[in-house]
């Protein structure tokens, strides 16, 4: 059995090579079945997402694994070796093994410790589930990789630690209040960023979404986006002592709110603590306002900092989940080697057995039939015959079980007692 994985990433390849080797999700069932007939491949697995494709098959040892996935993106996308080639890696047996297992860990994702790709991950095993194409060996593989990430996730924390702005908001939003629930949250201001800040928000517990922008429009837009509450742009600064948690994102080229409003506001709140994110460059809110009271202002420097912390932090995790992964491999090959010798221990027992019971048989034409001790006597003295011989080549076989010499070993152990392959 061969294993090999060829793929390609965000690190070996640009988008629009990317881009040509996607399968889309309707794509992939016809892709495996296909993939999957192909002569000499066992078991296939697709692997397709914004950041990389990767494509798994096992085959039987005596096909060519490479030729017959190059011969399948050829078919399937039209591409020529000249041009995705450069791109493309190739990881075999034990490689393929350490590849995936970092893979499925997020250790090789475009931000260390991410949860989407072992849900990627996943998904692309139920897909070759469904269609078949997984049903032995790789499928085995497969729940082990699921098994690694687990144990990376809940042995490191590499994924606790807010790694984008929008998370790291969220983050601090935590250590003010302690908990998010029943918290009210107002958006100034209509950009990506400060969109994806309240949706971790909402996600996180906040009961309520104000939205308001110089243009009413996209203010409906946005609070349609989280069934929120429009508000008039004139009406911003009377609304906020409503709110838990301001985010400011405005394009406008002063401050929005000065030092003297948010006195006011923090006094009819009644100096309930407030969370103000000014993610906007120029920035929206005058820096003297975090000098007052229960009020905490962040900038998009300082939220920067909270991220880069955090990444420092993540890379030390990563160091300790790429020893866990290292162990896991290891444990992995280890019983896929115990597991390749086990039909030639399996075979040698039984090949010792029928002789065995042969030379009983043969006894008991000659000078039986035996009493009941005697029987037991010989049954016996013939296993315990049997089992010294046997005991050192099994010893010698799983001694030798994945060693370079090994293969010539076992093929020596199997010529000498006639064992078929």
């Amino acid at each position: 059995m061969k294993l090999l994985i060829t793929g390609v990433s965000h690190k070996t390849a640009p988008v629009e090579v990317r881009e040509c080797l996607a399968f889309r999700d309707e794509a992939l069932p016809a892709a495996l079945a296909d993939l999957k007939r192909r002569e000499g491949v066992a078991e296939a697995l697709i692997l397709s997402t914004c950041n990389r494709v990767e494509v798994t098959v096992t085959t039987e040892d005596g096909a060519d694994p490479r030729a017959i996935v190059d011969s399948f993106l050829a078919d399937h996308k039209a591409v020529s070796p000249h041009t995705i080639g450069p791109h493309l890696y190739r990881h075999e047996g034990r490689d393929a093994i350490h590849h995936l297992f970092r893979v499925a860990a997020s250790l090789d994702s475009m931000v260390v410790g991410e949860p989407q790709i072992l849900g990627q991950l996943k998904a692309a095993y139920a897909a070759a589930k469904n269609s078949g194409a997984v049903c032995g060996w790789l499928e085995g593989l497969l729940t082990r990789a699921f098994s690694v990430a687990k144990r990376v996730r809940s042995e490191t924390g590499i994924g606790q630690m807010a790694v984008s702005v929008s998370y790291a908001a969220v983050e601090l939003a935590r250590k003010i209040f302690g908990s998010l629930a029943n918290r009210t949250v107002m958006i100034a201001g209509a950009g990506k960023m400060s969109e994806l800040a309240a949706r971790h928000l909402r996600s996180s517990g906040a009961s309520h979404v104000f939205v308001t922008n110089r243009t009413h429009e996209r203010a409906l837009e946005m609070a349609a986006l989280f069934q929120g509450t429009p508000v008039e742009y004139t009406r911003f600064v009377a609304m906020l002592p409503e709110v838990d948690i301001l985010i400011a994102s405005s394009g406008a080229p002063h401050y929005i709110l000065h030092k003297d409003e948010m006195q006011r506001v923090i006094a009819a709140r009644r100096n309930k603590p407030m969370f103000l994110i000014d993610i906007a460059v120029p920035r929206n809110i005058e820096p003297s306002v975090n000098e007052i009271d229960n009020v905490f202002l962040y900038d998009i420097d300082d939220l920067q900092e909270v991220v880069n912390a955090n990444l420092r932090e993540r890379l030390k995790a990563a160091e300790r989940a790429e020893e866990l992964v290292a162990e896991e491999v290891e444990r992995t090959m280890a019983r896929l080697k115990v597991a390749e010798v086990t039909p030639t221990i399996i075979g040698l027992q039984e090949q010792l057995e029928q002789i065995r019971a042969g030379e009983i048989e043969k006894a008991r034409r000659k000078y039986g039939p035996f009493t009941p001790e005697q029987e037991q006597a010989i049954e016996a003295l013939t296993r315990g015959i049997v089992n010294k011989i046997a005991h050192g080549p099994i010893s010698e076989i799983r001694n030798h079980a994945g060693h370079p010499d090994g293969a010539h070993v076992i093929a020596a152990i199997r010529k000498a007692f006639h064992l078929q392959d």
